[in-house]
């Protein structure tokens, strides 16, 4: 199997690794290098130091690393920091001007200082030519404004969820990937709006990372109110426990009534019941499918 010599870049936090050719350098993580991207020049950071991989999990060919950063390169990449909080301001008050209706995120200097990206949220379109070309006279450089979504908005603002840790999307997510009500459902969890949304308002990631298995257990486990036959005799099941794999069991006899958790591998399914529909406030579920709706429309754009 042939192999290629790789460099991992994370050229943004959070954000995706990319693959680069080192070349003749050898790099550690925790590295800065700067490289040539799509957008231009990048000060960005090592996440994977040079490793072999195999040829078939990059797409050819890969851009070389132009060179480590030197100490020039971070005081620039410092400045631009400094630069990027002066533009925002900057920019805050000419959308006042032009009395657009737009909510400023972020700014973004490119490293070679050939581009300035302003990010912003908004409810439709907006026509921002005029504001483009009062940015354009006073930085003196190509403008890009960028719309984005919700969840790239709060991605950028960074905060902490429910569970008391620093947001998934701001510390290690590089893609935002498809949330549903019946990843919630089949997960058993809430369906109360203000307990299965994120800060963003739309449906938690975290439902996606476990779904694949609940999809795959839940195929073949019984459901509530299923007949089943243990080692005691035939019951009915009362509850699953979906990732434990275990299920609780009423038997009942002439004398008395047993109730025992087994094993899902220690049963037999009888008969399997159908799927109770769990009822949900109208309000809640108009809650939910609305925010289901908005996050299926951020994506379409």
């Amino acid at each position: 199997m042939k192999t290629v010599t790789i460099v991992g870049i994370r050229i943004k936090k959070p954000g995706k690794v990319y693959y680069f050719d080192p070349g003749k350098y050898k790099f550690n993580v925790g590295d800065y290098v700067i490289v040539e991207t799509a957008l231009g020049e990048e000060y960005a950071e090592v996440v994977i130091a040079n490793k072999e991989i195999s040829e078939e999990r990059i797409v050819s060919p890969l851009k070389p690393v132009k060179r480590k950063a030197t100490e020039k390169d971070k005081k620039h990449y410092e400045e631009n920091k400094k630069k990027e909080k002066e533009a925002f301001n900057i920019a805050l008050k000419n959308i006042k001007k032009h009395k657009l209706e737009m909510n400023l995120i972020d700014v973004e200097y490119k490293f070679d200082n050939s581009k300035i990206l302003f990010y912003f949220t908004a409810d439709g379109r907006i026509d921002f030519r005029e504001l483009v070309k009062d940015l354009a006279a006073i930085f003196k450089t190509r403008i890009e404004l960028r719309q984005i979504g919700i969840r790239d908005e709060i991605k950028r603002i960074g905060g902490n969820g429910i569970c008391g840790r620093e947001l998934c999307c701001c510390t290690f997510l590089s893609n935002f990937e498809t949330v549903s009500i019946k990843m919630a459902k089949e997960q058993n969890l809430s369906l109360t709006p203000s307990k299965i949304s994120g800060a963003c308002g739309r449906l938690m990631c975290c439902l996606k990372y476990e779904q694949e298995v609940y999809e795959e257990k839940l195929a073949r486990l019984p459901k509530p109110g299923a007949i089943v036959k243990t080692a005691d005799g035939e019951g009915i099941v009362e509850t699953v426990e979906t990732l434990k794999e275990m299920v609780k069991v009423k038997i009942e006899n002439k004398d008395d009534i047993k109730i025992k958790k087994y094993p899902v591998s220690e049963i037999t399914i009888i008969k399997d019941a159908k799927e109770e529909e769990e009822h949900i406030d109208e309000n809640d579920l108009k809650e939910l499918e609305e925010m289901e709706a908005l996050d299926k429309k951020d994506r379409e754009e």
